[in-house]
């Protein structure tokens, strides 16, 4: 069994598709083909079930898969000690974001991180706060860096000055002109929010939390998977939102949203790794760059 066998396995499973594992790989179909097959008969199980032109995980595949993953985290840990040995001349950093970091904060690190190491390839994954979470507490990735606050024994936190949030909703909006904003007003909304589990969906959860409303209190109008998709709906008049300034600053320069007055707390960006894993000097060097940010 080789460390390659065991990545187009991971691939194959996580697609359950031979040529698009084959694609993301780099790899001939064949290639993939005869690694899932050396498997199978060298060990004398089988991993897959072959359903038209799909493939699914066995009950064998799906234990297997998970001490896969372990066992490459684990090679992956090693060749980043000796990239540490190396003096940072060349390696492999695994980032994973939620939506507002990965947008808007973290690619200008990502940037200069790159200038400084240029043997080293950054590779970035998003999701929202909890996705992150889980990708670091798996260890398939390195550092996570998030918005929302995160509480898992597992993980390391470390936090820093984040972003600004606002409350905006289109010109037209009965809230553009009507000042203080009211219990009831916020009640009836309409409101369009971020999907539960979104740092932003939780910070908007807080602000509503002071004046004795909870989300489901609130009426929701649109439930959307992204920041750009929030305020797109918002520009169109679907409701208002609270989203990050770094998020709406375009849309209120030309005018399209308007900034609401509410109070709304400064909020932190936290960078998370796993307490059991080594911390590289590669992650030290970017972290230490997150901080100067």
């Amino acid at each position: 069994m080789t460390l390659d066998q065991l990545r187009i396995f991971i691939a194959v499973a996580e697609r359950e598709h031979i040529t698009r594992a084959a694609a993301a790989l780099n790899l001939t179909q064949s290639a993939v083909s005869a690694a899932v097959a050396a498997l199978e008969e060298r060990h004398a199980v089988r991993l897959f079930d072959r359903v038209g032109r799909r493939i699914l995980l066995t009950d064998p595949g799906r234990l297997f898969l998970d001490e896969a993953r372990s066992v490459l985290a684990r090679a992956e840990q090693a060749e980043r000690v000796l990239g540490d040995l190396a003096g940072l001349r060349r390696g492999t950093l695994r980032l994973a974001a939620s939506q507002t970091v990965a947008n808007y904060w973290l690619p200008p690190l990502m940037h200069r991180f790159h200038a400084a190491h240029p043997g080293f390839t950054l590779d970035l994954t998003t999701g929202n706060t909890e996705d992150v979470a889980r990708m670091v507490q798996a260890a398939t990735v390195d550092l996570g860096f998030v918005e929302g606050d995160i509480d898992d024994p597992a993980l390391s936190v470390h936090s820093f000055p984040g972003d600004e949030l606002a409350l905006v909703v289109a010109p037209g909006h009965d809230w553009a002109e009507q000042l203080p904003i009211t219990r009831a007003a916020l009640q009836a909304g309409p409101w369009v929010l971020r999907e539960p589990g979104s740092g932003t969906r939780a910070v908007c959860a807080a602000a509503l939390s002071l004046h004795g409303l909870a989300t489901d209190d609130i009426e929701i109008a649109l439930e959307l998977p992204s920041n750009e998709a929030v305020r797109s709906a918002v520009e169109a008049g679907a409701g208002a939102t609270v989203l990050s300034t770094l998020v709406v600053a375009p849309s209120l320069r030309t005018g399209q949203l308007v900034r609401v007055p509410f109070d709304l707390p400064p909020r932190h960006f936290h960078a998370l790794r796993h307490k059991a894993r080594h911390l590289s000097q590669a992650e030290q060097r970017f972290l230490d760059l997150a901080g100067r940010a």
